[in-house]
């Protein structure tokens, strides 16, 4: 295989029909690393609505079991990618999914705006730091494939293409971005816990992940501005290592986000129905959508 044979697959593939093996490629295949990354910002960014960073605070999931939190959301999504949509452990991601949302008093709106970080984060990601930018079949096959999972998830109002979810987002943020001390908290806890990953090398880590922000996250947070020669070094670094990549042989197997290094807390296994929370006096219901 040559570098560019997988991009050559999906030029052949339809992103309306073939969306899965899209999506599947470009995230297992050609940037599962820096998808990792991309999502690990997509949730980080939802913690600057009040209304999501509250409640995430409120829970504790993410201040007081923060790893498990990672691992179990980045499992349970990666079920979904990896098994489909119409398949028995693909539906048990997604009823987990539904039933720990459903548990919640969580508005469409929120729900819709969590879809949306999904698809244009990763895009922008990938712009910026990817050893090659997305096709417009990626882009159209990862709007395809999140708003099949909004589906499943009843989500109301998803919008139908890629620069619809990147209005979407964008309009969201404008209007709902703001301070709530609930959403600092789960911040530095996020923070804290990718830091904590490299020891001796956590003060580093944290700063580079700041560096990494945009300036309307960190004044939400009310975290200092890095220093522009701090910024330069950390993205140049980043696009260093995206040159790099580039020049690698293509991947011949897909890596998963289980196989991840960042998921610590399942060392014996797990299975998919017993990911997640199970909140204790709250009603867990069911999955909005028959299957």
């Amino acid at each position: 295989m040559r570098r560019f044979d997988w991009l050559k697959e999906i030029q052949r593939l339809d992103p309306e029909r073939d969306f899965l093996r899209i999506h599947r490629i470009t995230t297992t295949y050609e940037f599962p690393w820096d998808v990792a990354r991309a999502l690990e910002l997509a949730l980080y960014r939802t913690y600057a609505v009040p209304s999501i960073g509250r409640l995430l605070a409120e829970t504790a999931e993410l201040t007081d079991r923060t790893q498990k939190r990672y691992d179990d959301t980045a499992l349970l999504l990666d079920a979904v990618t990896e098994h489909g949509f119409d398949t028995e452990d693909g539906r048990t991601a997604i009823r987990r999914i539904n039933q720990m949302h459903r548990s919640y008093d969580i508005t469409n709106d929120d729900m819709r705006y969590v879809l949306c970080t999904f698809v244009v984060v990763p895009a922008r990601w990938l712009d910026q730091y990817g050893w090659r930018r997305l096709s417009g079949h990626e882009k159209h096959a990862s709007a395809v494939y999140y708003r099949t999972l909004g589906r499943h998830m009843g989500i109301s109002g998803i919008p139908q293409n890629f620069q619809e979810f990147e209005r979407c987002l964008d309009d969201y943020e404008h209007a709902h971005f703001g301070w709530d001390e609930g959403g600092r908290r789960v911040s530095d806890a996020t923070l804290g816990l990718m830091a904590g990953w490299y020891g001796p090398l956590a003060p580093v880590v944290r700063g580079a992940s700041k560096a990494l922000l945009d300036d309307t996250l960190l004044d939400t947070f009310r975290y200092e501005r890095p220093r522009p020669a701090v910024r330069a070094a950390v993205r140049g670094a980043l696009r260093l290592r995206a040159r790099s990549v580039r020049l690698l042989p293509p991947r011949r197997r897909p890596h998963y986000a289980r196989q991840n290094p960042e998921i610590k807390g399942y060392p014996n296994g797990y299975t998919i129905a017993g990911l997640g929370t199970f909140p204790q006096g709250r009603p867990t219901g069911g999955c909005p959508v028959p299957h």
